[in-house]
């Protein structure tokens, strides 16, 4: 089992992190590789509606100047992905969107690539806005024939300041029961 989550936060570190974290802590408990990239710092860019991973069909974005393909080809080689994001406006950041956008539509062109992995959304939010953000995370999954474990609650944590979440008992719990939800799922998965 492998999973590679994608912290989706301008901060290094901050809350989307910490909440990620506990989520690999399980899936790790029962044997999982996993690994963290975090997206802060690097270059991703939207979508160029350019249409060349249709034609193409490699597996690949053919814009190659930033972070993009190296996340495309780390989803690829894993059997679940947790995409995170704090709640900017009630949606995800512009890097998580430009990750969406490229990676989806690429695997949309290559006859839907990630269809069967599972998928897992993590949300960080200082009050609200939490679910629009967790639906669009999800949307990408859905439409790409993902698989997506549930939890006791919507997969967010609430704090503002980094490492304010770590007070909020609930979210971290529902991240424990994400990440043994999805561990058992891709168990079951590999039989």
């Amino acid at each position: 089992m492998k999973v590679v989550a994608f912290n989706g936060s301008a901060r290094k570190d901050g809350n989307t992190a910490i909440l990620i974290r506990q989520v690999l802590a399980e899936l790790e408990k029962e044997g999982a590789e996993t690994e963290m990239v975090q997206l802060a710092g690097k270059t991703i860019r939207g979508c160029t509606a350019c249409g060349k991973c249709h034609k193409n069909k490699n597996q690949r974005c053919a814009v190659d100047n930033d972070i993009a393909n190296e996340c495309i080809e780390k989803m690829l080689g894993a059997d679940g992905m947790i995409l995170g994001s704090p709640t900017y406006f009630a949606d995800v950041t512009t890097e998580m969107k430009a990750l969406i956008d490229r990676a989806g539509y690429v695997a949309r062109a290559n006859s839907d690539m990630f269809r069967r992995k599972v998928g897992a959304a993590v949300v960080a939010v200082r009050r609200a806005g939490s679910i629009h953000a967790f639906d669009s995370i999800n949307h990408f999954f859905l439409i790409g024939q993902m698989i997506v474990p549930g939890s006791i609650y919507w997969n967010m944590g609430i704090g503002r300041a980094a490492g304010d979440v770590e007070q909020d008992d609930e979210g971290l719990k529902t991240m424990q029961v994400l990440g043994q939800n999805m561990a058992w799922l891709l168990k079951k998965m590999s039989q």
